[in-house]
């Protein structure tokens, strides 16, 4: 995870208007992580792995997740000008909990959202998605080898390009998974991009991670954390992070409140604002660096990320 050294910076420059009636950017990306922790997976590399949540968790996290939905239905009339996108980052597997899929097909439907997506391990049922709007969902599906078959995993992703679902599939590049990885690159259809995530703590030779670049034509963004402390990022502005009780943070990794959705104190503090961080090593928190070019590379496909030029 990315490191969480803090340094002083000013506030965020506010947009026009006052505390909880302040406007809304045009566009706003809502990163959405609930108390749900438990997955249906052991990765060794997750604190995740095999965990279950109790009733109660699962209980809260789907008055949770509820609210937050209704949250993003009530813009249609509350912040008309505003046009929302979701991505929804659970700690564990959201798409075997049915409070996850409804969440999506509804906000699918709503005319002022523009994208609702979902990490996912793909372990669970595709059906529901015919239900969708597909041309507003889509799936950040996450390829773990040695936690499932080949076949089975391969299956669900022809299942979805034959619905027409937009998806991506990525995988952690960790050497032992190197051969299985360049067998799935070759199996899937050619116009689903695989991504490659640099393990954790790992460094790579030049030959490593040429080998992950032949996979990933955009490995190299992925091998090195960004230098990040200072300079211009669009989370805080028109990227939010959002948790179970409606806390609002510029994103998952700086650890410092803006307000809260659901009573509107979030708004005042909304504007662009340097990162904090001395540096960023996770995808979904330097895709909004303004000093990487990866709006242009995702260009219409940040939250799910898919490339704009894939393949090319």
């Amino acid at each position: 995870m990315t490191s969480n050294r803090l340094v002083d910076l000013p506030d965020p420059s506010p947009r026009a208007g006052s505390g909880s009636h302040a406007p809304l950017p045009e566009r706003l990306t809502l990163l959405y992580r609930g108390p749900l922790a438990s997955c249906d997976y052991n990765c060794p590399y997750c604190p995740f792995a095999k965990r279950r949540d109790s009733p109660e968790t699962l209980r809260v996290d789907r008055a949770a997740l509820e609210r937050f939905t209704d949250w993003v239905a009530a813009r249609a009339e509350a912040d008309p000008g505003t046009r929302i996108s979701v991505l929804f980052t659970p700690w564990g597997e959201g798409l075997v909990r049915s409070w996850y899929r409804r969440a999506i097909t509804r906000l699918s439907g709503m005319a002022h959202v523009e994208r609702v997506a979902i990490q996912t391990n793909l372990s669970g049922r595709t059906g529901w998605l015919a239900d969708c709007d597909r041309t507003k969902a889509a799936l950040w599906a996450t390829y773990h080898p040695g936690e499932v078959a080949h076949e089975r995993f391969l299956a669900k992703a022809r299942e979805l390009t034959a619905m027409g679902v937009r998806f991506s599939v990525g995988t952690v590049g960790l050497p032992e998974h190197l051969d299985a990885v360049r067998r799935m690159r070759a199996d899937l259809p050619e116009e689903v991009y695989l991504w490659v995530n640099a393990a954790e703590g790992r460094s790579y030779t030049d030959a490593e991670a040429a080998l992950w670049q032949a996979i990933d034509p955009h490995f190299h963004y992925s091998r090195l954390p960004h230098p990040a402390r200072g300079l211009p990022c669009r989370t805080g502005d028109t990227v939010l992070s959002v948790d179970g009780e409606g806390n609002v943070r510029r994103c998952h990794f700086v650890d410092v409140p803006l307000g809260n959705l659901y009573d509107g104190s979030f708004r005042a503090r909304l504007g662009p604002s340097a990162c904090p961080l001395t540096s960023c090593d996770c995808h979904i928190g330097y895709v909004h660096l303004e000093s990487l070019d990866l709006y242009e590379v995702f260009r219409g496909g940040v939250i799910e990320r898919v490339p704009a030029r894939w393949p090319s």
